[in-house]
């Protein structure tokens, strides 16, 4: 039935290949997004299957020599490398489990990355914005573009609310595991007496949509233009530069005034829009899905606590997959793969795992 099913994947993935270099296709930006998407998710699948068919090839020809050879130094040779390459595919049908298992239909998408302090004042603010300086180190480790499309800032220093555009394929499929509570226990700067406070930022991580993905009736939104405030330059106050996007149906609202451009914040502002609605409507779908499973890791609960940063005792906890790592000055410089790691391998276990329990026959 595996067989079966990866000479499938492999039929389609040849097709794809054949449709890719067509001469219209070439042409069309959204047609070859669409295909290198579905390419890169399949390739994987495919080159494990073709590795697989080539070591069962061997595999054949070593058990035909086991059996039939009469020289014994011979046979004895065949049957190590027959147990080697059993061995080799048993371990590829494992990782084919793993790629076969159903995917986040986003996992390949860039993202929109909403930070946001919570509770704790000042101080909340204060870590919000070094979990945005956290997330760009991250970007800039694994070479992805990322910009900052908005920021509202305190005046020492804080954060009360970025957003991020994080502009890389496959980004999500990573990045959605950061979405949630995340708490701070130190000893604030203002703070005289030596007190450890708590305090909370809020992280939201949605999928990049495109214009295909999230259709927008013109008449569905009011806009609005204004003076930018704050930090920023000539432009501050002397043009009506800011957009503010309101969309009706849904009371969904985006403010962006980083750019001395009305056109640049319209369509900043537009692309957090577009992945706010999609969003919406993958919670919906979260909702109407949720008597069938629940992932611990990746069902983006933005309510729970997801992970503490303990200062004193220099130790960064997720609470999702029980992991202490003391290393936090890296983990806020963008260190964060040992923990986004387990979090895929553990979200992997679950899934599997519940593969299991939906092919057991019922007693």
């Amino acid at each position: 039935m595996i067989d079966a099913k990866l000479a499938g994947i492999a039929r389609q993935y040849d097709e794809l290949q054949s449709e890719l270099a067509r001469p219209e296709v070439s042409s069309d930006p959204d047609a070859l997004r669409r295909l290198g998407r579905e390419l890169s998710r399949l390739q994987p699948v495919v080159d494990a299957f073709r590795h697989l068919q080539d070591v069962r090839s061997q595999l054949e020809g070593a058990r035909e020599l086991r059996d039939m050879e009469p020289d014994e130094e011979l046979r004895s040779m065949a049957k190590q490398e027959v147990a080697e390459l059993e061995g080799a595919e048993a371990r590829i049908l494992e990782e084919l489990k793993v790629l076969l298992l159903p995917r986040d239909p986003n996992d390949d998408r860039a993202v929109i990355m909403e930070i946001r302090a919570g509770a704790g004042g000042d101080e909340a603010a204060l870590f919000a914005a070094e979990l945005l300086r956290m997330y760009l180190r991250y970007a800039e480790r694994h070479r992805w573009p990322a910009e900052v499309l908005s920021t509202n800032e305190t005046g020492i220093g804080g954060m009360k609310e970025a957003i991020v555009q994080v502009s890389a394929d496959g980004a999500y499929s990573r990045l959605k595991f950061e979405g949630g509570v995340h708490r701070v226990q130190r000893i604030p700067v203002t703070e005289s007496g030596g007190r450890i406070h708590t305090s909370t930022a809020t992280v939201a991580v949605l999928p990049e949509a495109d214009e295909v993905d999230v259709q927008i009736d013109e008449r569905d939104l009011r806009i609005d233009v204004y003076r930018s405030t704050g930090p920023g330059g000539q432009s501050v106050n002397t043009t009506d530069s800011a957009v503010r996007i309101t969309h009706l149906p849904t009371g969904l609202v985006v403010a962006i005034q980083d750019e001395k451009s009305q056109h640049k914040n319209k369509a900043k502002a537009m692309s957090v829009l577009r992945s706010r609605l999609l969003d919406l409507e993958m919670e919906k779908q979260r909702e109407a899905g949720s008597a069938l499973r629940k992932s611990m890791v990746g069902a983006g609960d933005r309510s729970e606590k997801i992970r503490t940063y303990n200062f004193p005792q220099d130790r960064v906890t997720d609470h999702r997959v029980g992991m202490d790592l003391h290393n936090l000055p890296g983990v806020l410089d963008g260190d964060l793969d040992r923990l986004i790691d387990a979090l895929v391998m553990a979200d992997q276990a679950e899934r599997l795992q519940a593969l299991v329990e939906e092919d057991a026959p019922s007693a």
